[in-house]
């Protein structure tokens, strides 16, 4: 990784396969059926992962390298934080619209701009803050209608408890980024990935005991697929990164939202409601200011340091 900016239109291809076979993950998630519990969901999308993720490392001369790491509290803590967020997003996508799961997940750049202050103590401005609360008021109209619903029984609850368990992961997922942003300073991309599919993989097997089911074989495969996508999809998504500037391929992950409602309507027959397009419309311009502010912010950093640098 010699230059930053090799190719900016291959760095969007890759981001864009990146969404589609996440999103292939989160369908067979989803084609597995309702009632697997979660831990088991998560064991499965981790531990698979792991065969395309160990086999791309070997082919690009780094997996023993991978395994060496300076800060093993560090993985541990983001291992921690991120099998907690896996799992309760997992029960929400198996429990609500495929479309609705996707939006709500959209909290999480809000939370990390949230939490990028409180915990890193960096600098955010009136134009995030504000975009901040924007995103949130769009996150308020997609899941209030479900929210309502907590007080009823059967599969309304459900649905409400999913669009909390949502919220939550994208609370937890904004934890782990942060966790993640501390551990780039000192560990490689590549350790980073591997230790969390391991640390996800035993911690999601601890729950084993708590009553894991006999899947029948379709439900089995589809959870196999589900974790060979994910692994996939992160080296898709790692790859991206070698390729196009960060500001440049973030707002393509926004398309999933496009692709999810077409996966959700003629797979899952899930119809998109007023206000969940509303919210998502509102949710998605939040999204896409606050990369472009991170840009320009980057850009202005750039030139002053460039103006405060003695010239030779």
């Amino acid at each position: 990784m010699h230059s930053v900016l090799r190719n900016p239109m291959r760095g969007i291809a890759l981001k864009v396969s990146s969404v589609v076979v996440f999103l292939a993950m989160q369908t067979f998630i989803k084609l597995a059926g309702p009632d697997i519990p979660p831990g088991q969901v998560t064991f499965c999308r981790s531990f698979f992962a792991l065969f395309p993720i160990m086999a791309y490392l070997a082919y690009i001369g780094q997996l023993s390298a991978a395994f060496h790491t300076a800060n093993p509290v560090g993985h541990l803590k983001r291992g921690t934080i991120g099998i907690l967020s896996m799992a309760f997003g997992f029960y929400g996508l198996l429990h609500l619209p495929l479309p609705e799961a996707i939006a709500l997940g959209y909290a999480l750049p809000l939370v990390a701009v949230v939490f990028a202050a409180v915990f890193l103590g960096e600098t955010v401005r009136i134009y995030r803050w504000s975009a901040v609360l924007v995103g949130i008021v769009g996150v308020a109209i997609v899941s209030w209608p479900k929210l309502t619903l907590l007080r009823d029984g059967g599969m309304e609850a459900e649905q409400a408890l999913g669009a909390l368990c949502v919220l939550l992961s994208a609370v937890l997922g904004g934890m782990a980024m942060i966790q993640v942003r501390r551990l780039v300073e000192e560990e490689k991309t590549a350790t980073i990935v591997l230790y969390f599919s391991l640390t996800a993989s035993v911690f999601s097997l601890a729950s084993l005991p708590f009553g894991w089911l006999v899947l029948p074989w379709p439900s089995a495969l589809y959870l196999v697929a589900a974790g060979f996508c994910g692994g996939v999809a992160q080296i898709l998504l790692t790859e991206s990164y070698r390729h196009a500037d960060v500001s440049t391929i973030a707002p393509f992950e926004y398309t999933s939202i496009l692709l999810g409602g077409i996966v959700g309507y003629f797979v899952f027959g899930d119809v998109p409601t007023v206000t969940m397009l509303i919210g998502t419309v509102i949710i998605v311009a939040a999204g896409i200011f606050i990369i472009y502010r991170e840009h320009q912010l980057g850009i202005e950093q750039r030139e002053a340091r460039k103006a405060t640098t003695p010239q030779a």
